[in-house]
């Protein structure tokens, strides 16, 4: 188990991410360079999920299998998410 001060610093590393990826959609870049951005976008999306997953869900505890099987549900959202953003335009 992790202690709070490992928790505390993974909390603190989220909200960069997400106060940056905020700060992208804010500032209208998405508008400007679509694609550039929104590779951006999931990047960054990927970062915070992987965060989540491997401390508070505890999977890098988990056996390898468990792993891949949350690393295929990632792999299927950033595929939907690539094809919603592809009929938008």
């Amino acid at each position: 188990m992790a202690s709070t001060k490992t928790y505390t610093a993974i909390f603190v590393a989220l909200m960069a991410l997400s106060t940056t990826q905020a700060a992208v959609e804010w500032l209208g870049l998405l508008e400007e360079n679509y694609w550039p951005i929104l590779g951006v976008i999931l990047v960054l999306s990927s970062l915070k999920a992987m965060a989540v997953a491997g401390w508070f869900m505890h999977l890098r505890e988990e056996p390898r299998s468990v792993t891949y099987v949350a690393l295929t549900g990632l792999v299927g959202v950033l595929a939907l998410t690539a094809g919603a953003s592809y009929s938008i335009i």
